[in-house]
């Protein structure tokens, strides 16, 4: 039978991770306070949370969501960045900034993102992925452009006919005394 701080730590994991989005698998050990205090602060600055966890209880959430991870992705000092889909898009982009990248002691381990597990590569990315913004703009763009060159399509016959009658009608006016 589990302690007590192993059934509380399972509770919590299972609240916080089972209505999570999206996460970012991290190794983060060999980092001072510091370097971690300020990179929980810049996910904190876009609503994603970070917590180190213990692996084995890590792995049994997991399980119990029915996402099966490799067995290396839980060793060692590992954290997980964690929220909405969005939070495993920020992470990776906080995670290939030069001045995280510089330190080099953020290992990604894996992600998760709507009900799928990522591997390392796939986790990273993510950093690619525009915001919901720029991406909301990118389809207006999309849907926008085919009508505006349609429009501009039917215009033209119009237009192109009016040049050519003022052409003509320019060319037959007698030129004016001066």
């Amino acid at each position: 039978m589990p302690n007590l701080v192993n059934r509380l730590l399972d509770k919590e994991y299972t609240s916080a991770f089972g209505k999570a989005r999206g996460m970012v698998i991290l190794t983060v050990s060999g980092q001072t306070m510091a370097q971690t205090e300020t990179f929980r602060d810049q996910l904190a600055e876009k609503g994603v949370r970070m917590r180190v966890v213990r692996n084995t209880l890590a792995r049994r959430v997991f399980a119990e969501r029915g996402v099966e991870v490799a067995n290396d992705t839980f060793s060692g000092t590992v954290a997980i960045c964690y929220g909405e889909a969005e939070a495993a898009i920020h992470a990776a982009k906080l995670l290939v900034k030069p001045d995280v990248k510089k330190i080099g002691k953020l290992v990604v381990r894996g992600g998760f993102l709507e009900d799928s597990f990522l591997g390392p590569k796939d986790t990273l990315a993510l950093a690619d992925v525009p915001d919901k913004n720029t991406l909301r703009a990118q389809l207006v763009g999309c849907i926008q452009g085919p009508s505006r060159a349609l429009a501009t399509l039917l215009a033209a016959n119009q237009s192109g006919l009016a040049r050519v009658l003022q052409a003509r009608s320019d060319k037959q006016a007698p030129a004016e005394p001066q």
